[in-house]
């Protein structure tokens, strides 16, 4: 059976594939009605922490405060598919211009040449009354981690069959 919840799979194979991809992360937060929501985006992951960016004006960040508890997924669309799950608690902090790990994640998604010119653009709209000169930092420190790759790691019901 898969091992779950051990933090010491964030070292696995497939999931360093996962955590240093260009594949965008699936953030599940809880709405200020009680209704869950999922936002898919980039993400640059420290050796402990996966940490996000946002304007301080976008819907999450009304939401997302320090404590706040999170899901995410990072997963390919191929079969066998590779998932990576974590879930763990929010950190959330007002950055002065361009959070540097944002930075770093626009970079590996879109190339030294085209990351550069999207933080051009995000950094003339920084002065906008709305968005303060600030960015929103979230960092997500995992406290449970589930790794599936559909080739010895399957999901529990499937596992369970296969287990007799």
């Amino acid at each position: 059976m898969t091992r779950t919840h051990d933090l010491s799979l964030l070292n696995d194979p497939v999931a360093q594939e996962l955590l240093h991809s260009r594949i965008p992360a699936r953030l599940a937060y809880v709405w200020s009605d009680g209704t869950p929501r999922v936002v898919s985006l980039v993400f640059h992951w420290d050796g402990r922490d996966l940490v996000f960016a946002t304007p301080p004006n976008a819907p999450k960040s009304h939401v997302i405060a320090d404590g706040s508890k999170v899901a995410i997924t990072i997963d390919t669309d191929a079969m066998p598919y590779k998932v990576l799950s974590i879930r763990g608690t929010a950190k959330t902090s007002y950055v002065d211009g361009i959070v540097p790990e944002y930075a770093l994640a626009c970079r590996r998604y879109m190339g030294e040449e085209g990351g550069n010119a999207w933080l051009g653009q995000v950094a003339a709209m920084l002065p906008h009354p709305k968005m303060g000169g600030q960015m929103l930092r979230i960092a997500v420190t995992p406290e449970w981690v589930h790794i599936m790759d559909f080739e010895q790691r399957f999901p529990s019901a499937i596992e369970a069959v296969m287990a007799g």
